[in-house]
């Protein structure tokens, strides 16, 4: 039934985002044909999945947040249709690691937004699960950008539709750790901000967060860049 659903579900999706802006998608001969696949975007918006779900042409799983204070009261029934793999922030969320490793292993799409959270609207630091799946799975990585998806409804609000480009960069990967403890934690550390580094490249410049070459938008960033919920060794 669910994977049913989901048929339906897809060009729902991008018929919504067609009808509601100006959606473009750039970068489709970056799209591998098919998984196992990590598909990596940064997190502006609590409607970003939609549009993953309306451009790309997997079945994706997602991993999300099992609450979502962002998202308004009228949106959130959507994941449970959906069917997301729930992951509590602040937490190791093994379960949602078991499940990572087994959609892999059955060449399926996984998407995860590695920030851990639409809080803000420059690229922050990632939470380490993201890179723990890569590594763990050695799954190639699709880096994506969606630009403009904060002004979709605010434009609506104003009689217009907003230009939102949702825009796919080139696979890269694979990634390995080794070793235990403290060690490994950093590799994890170093294979997430080279992660975020590749997602970086395709958003506007502005938006780059603590990944931008502009030292003062590094600055500008570090305000909003603390991860809002426990901070603890979790996703």
């Amino acid at each position: 039934r669910r994977h049913r659903l989901r048929r339906v579900l897809k060009p729902v999706a991008l018929g919504l985002l067609n009808l509601l802006c100006r959606f473009q998608i750039e970068g489709e001969e970056n799209l591998p044909e098919k998984g196992p696949l990590l598909v990596v975007a940064h997190h502006f918006d609590f409607a970003d999945p939609v549009a993953l779900i309306g451009a790309l042409p997997y079945p994706l799983e997602f991993f999300a947040g099992s609450v979502r204070p962002n998202a308004p009261a009228i949106t959130r029934w959507l994941p449970e249709i959906w069917k997301i793999y729930p992951v509590v922030r602040g937490t190791g969320s093994r379960f949602a690691l078991k499940a990572a490793e087994y959609v892999m292993a059955q060449e399926g799409v996984l998407g995860i937004f590695p920030e851990g959270g639409s809080w803000a609207q420059v690229l922050r630091p990632p939470r380490p699960g993201t890179a723990y799946v890569a590594a763990r799975t050695g799954a190639p990585i699709l880096p994506i950008a969606i630009v403009g998806m904060p002004g979709l409804f605010p434009h609506l609000r104003r009689g217009r539709r907003a230009q939102v480009v949702l825009r796919i960069g080139r696979p890269f990967g694979p990634y390995a750790m080794s070793g235990r403890g403290r060690a490994r934690r950093e590799q994890l550390d170093a294979i997430g901000h080279d992660i975020m580094q590749h997602i970086a490249a395709l958003p506007p410049a502005a938006q780059r967060g603590v990944y931008s070459d502009d030292p003062a938008i590094r600055a500008a960033a570090q305000a909003v860049a603390a991860f809002p919920w426990d901070p603890g060794n979790g996703m």
